[in-house]
């Protein structure tokens, strides 16, 4: 049955999750669909930015230990609230970094070629920040990325085959660093099955969960997911530039970083001010340097809603948003040749559609003159995010009829087919 916008006002009385629409800063008459690249601000994260920043004016180098949220234990503070989001210990999460920079910490820590074990496996898909990671760390251990990085290649260019990740599993292969879910296409790959297969040969496995954490739950210490990276500006709405974080299973405790940096020494030794370094015996050994207060303050107050509502509330209407959109797009878009790359079925698809055409470049500057904020990602794919804590249903009708609109009367057209700096 062809849905419609009564079904959205029916589906928008019945979320419990609408309220919270009132908690984030919404630009009247625009449909903000990029949460998946940048989350919107939260009245909580404004408020936990302006008492940390009324921390230090109030408490001076004293904040590192006194007021609401002493700066010295921070980062171990907001990884123990990240934690249930990803299934892990709070003993196995940090906040910390950027994911770059926690990507070549985990690579300098876990990637040991010996023997034949040298490769390094990725794919074809992943973003660009995790495969330049990994090449100059391969050049740092002097080999040539060339004959020791092995990217899985995909069988149509959307999605990557799990078989295929697990078929390059073979005794020449150190590490696998994975996305949860794939940036362009929004597939989630199966973390649990592709970790048992990892360890079952002896394989290290590490996850880049940018595109998922906040959107879809997981279980990384009940699978034994050897460590992960993610940033928290996208669903988990911390503000640009935020803070990062690391986790690792705590099977690996004891590990010497391969990235040493004073904080991640132990917490009762650290001001020793010992030239020996000892580290943390948790994921806080990870850590380089002094957490970024500031950047890392508006998680905070982000936080404390997902602790509220839960993740596994969020996956649910996360769900349920993509797949009405999905559903007006194939009935209201059909004669415009737009197509659908991103899976279909729930336990395969991430928190954003991905709409592919060939006039994406155009039609996405179409889109923002009309108030609908999507994202372009090279050669042909718009992506949309509707976010369970800030869309509503009815902002996914009004979206989908927008675009109907630009096409109907060619408005795309107006543009041109060169994309911006920044896409």
């Amino acid at each position: 049955m062809k849905p419609t916008q009564e079904d959205a006002k029916l589906l928008d009385h019945q979320d419990v999750l609408s309220k919270y629409q009132d908690e984030f800063y919404l630009v009247s008459d625009q449909i903000y669909l990029d949460g998946n690249s940048l989350g919107l601000c939260s009245k909580r994260a404004e408020k936990t930015f302006l008492e940390m920043f009324e921390s230090w004016k109030r408490y001076q180098i004293d904040g590192w230990s006194n007021g609401k949220y002493p700066w010295f234990y921070l980062a171990e503070m907001l990884g123990a609230k990240m934690a249930p989001l990803v299934g892990a210990k709070k003993e196995e999460v940090v906040a910390t970094g950027t994911t770059t920079v926690n990507l070549h910490q985990l690579i300098a820590t876990f990637y040991h070629p010996e023997g034949k074990r040298t490769k390094i496996v990725a794919n074809e898909l992943d973003f660009p920040t995790d495969i330049y990671a990994i090449k100059s760390q391969l050049q740092l251990h002097g080999l040539d990325p060339e004959e020791h990085f092995l990217s899985v290649k995909s069988r149509q260019g959307r999605y990557i085959d799990e078989a295929d990740i697990i078929a390059c599993m073979q005794d020449d292969v150190a590490l696998i660093i994975l996305p949860t879910v794939l940036y362009r296409s929004g597939q989630l790959l199966d973390i649990e099955l592709l970790t048992r297969e990892a360890h079952k040969r002896g394989i290290l496995i590490g996850f880049d969960a940018c595109h998922s954490i906040g959107a879809v739950p997981h279980e990384f210490h009940q699978w034994g997911v050897d460590f992960a990276v993610w940033c928290s500006y996208k669903y988990l709405n911390s503000g640009p530039g935020s803070v990062a974080a690391i986790y690792v299973h705590e099977k690996h405790f004891g590990r010497v970083p391969g990235l040493a940096g004073w904080f991640g020494s132990d917490k009762e030794r650290q001001f020793d001010m010992g030239h020996a370094f000892e580290p943390s015996t948790q994921a806080g050994a990870y850590q380089l340097s002094a957490p970024s207060i500031l950047n890392a303050a508006p998680l905070i107050g982000s936080l404390s809603i997902f602790e509220e509502v839960g993740i596994e509330s969020i996956r649910k209407k996360s769900l349920s948003l993509t797949r009405y959109m999905m559903e007006l797009i194939e009935s209201e878009l059909q004669e415009w040749g737009f197509l659908i790359g991103n899976p279909m079925e729930d336990h395969r698809r991430g928190g954003h559609i991905s709409l592919e055409h060939e006039e994406a470049t155009r039609i996405c500057k179409a889109l923002k003159e009309a108030n609908v904020i999507p994202d372009f990602r090279a050669p042909n794919v718009i992506r949309v995010a509707p976010i369970a804590l800030y869309t509503s249903y009815q902002d996914v009708w009004e979206a989908v009829q927008r675009l109907k609109l630009i096409m109907v009367e060619e408005k795309y057209k107006a543009y041109s087919h060169e994309r911006g700096v920044i896409a």
